[in-house]
């Protein structure tokens, strides 16, 4: 079993302003344990995390693959989240850079078909769209869960970079609510980037029912 990171470093006063790993969060991470042999495999050397909060994400993932195994790279649209993304790094003794941006507003185009791992845990919540905006313009902490109508709003937006992002053998993980009609989002990367899809986990927690989904490209060459 991988432990879960050390977020002991962390605050009451830094969960007052990022985002508290939560089920979603928990999922995630036993998603990434679940296909770790499979992630191993490809010998991954760049990963990127969008959103990456309190960093507890890419520091399991630099657990899965060593902290020389990869760069690790993570962006957040909250200044306060990227500061403890590369903290919980140092906790854990993996080496995590962090860009205070939009999505990948700062890596595109450089950054092109060069993404071997792909996370994001978007805000998914459904909330009207006035609110999603405000929420990302803000940069604060309501940016990680106000996702606009059908929850898919920012979603949406990385969805149409994905292609663009992924090595030939490169993996998207993406954590969804069964509110933001996963059908819908898998059958749209199929049909628009030929990514295929897999449900890798889902869970119960309270009134949500989380999915953790992994696209890949249908052939690797």
């Amino acid at each position: 079993m991988i432990p879960t990171p050390d977020l002991s470093h962390l605050t009451k006063v830094d969960y007052d302003r990022v985002y508290e790993p939560a089920e979603d969060t928990f999922l995630f991470l036993d998603g990434l344990e679940q296909d770790a042999e499979h992630i191993r495999s490809l010998h991954p050397t760049v990963c990127l995390e969008i959103g990456s909060g309190s960093g507890c994400v890419s520091t399991f993932m630099g657990s899965i693959l060593g902290p020389t195994g990869a760069l690790y790279l993570c962006t957040d649209i909250n200044q306060h989240a990227a500061r403890c993304t590369v903290a919980t790094g140092r906790q854990n003794k993996i080496p995590i850079d962090a860009i205070n941006c939009s999505l990948t507003s700062s890596l595109l185009p450089r950054l092109r078909h060069s993404i071997d791992i792909l996370l994001f845990n978007p805000p998914y919540v459904p909330t009207d769209g006035e609110e999603a905006l405000d929420a990302q313009a803000s940069g604060n902490i309501s940016g990680a869960w106000a996702g606009g109508l059908s929850g898919m709003e920012i979603t949406n937006k990385l969805l149409e970079e994905v292609n663009d992002l992924l090595s030939p053998k490169g993996l998207f993980y993406l954590v969804a609510l069964k509110q933001n009609d996963i059908p819908a989002i898998c059958a749209m990367m199929q049909d628009a980037f030929g990514l295929k899809s897999q449900t890798i986990i889902q869970r119960r927690a309270g009134r949500e029912h989380l999915f953790i989904l992994r696209f890949e490209r249908q052939y690797v060459g």
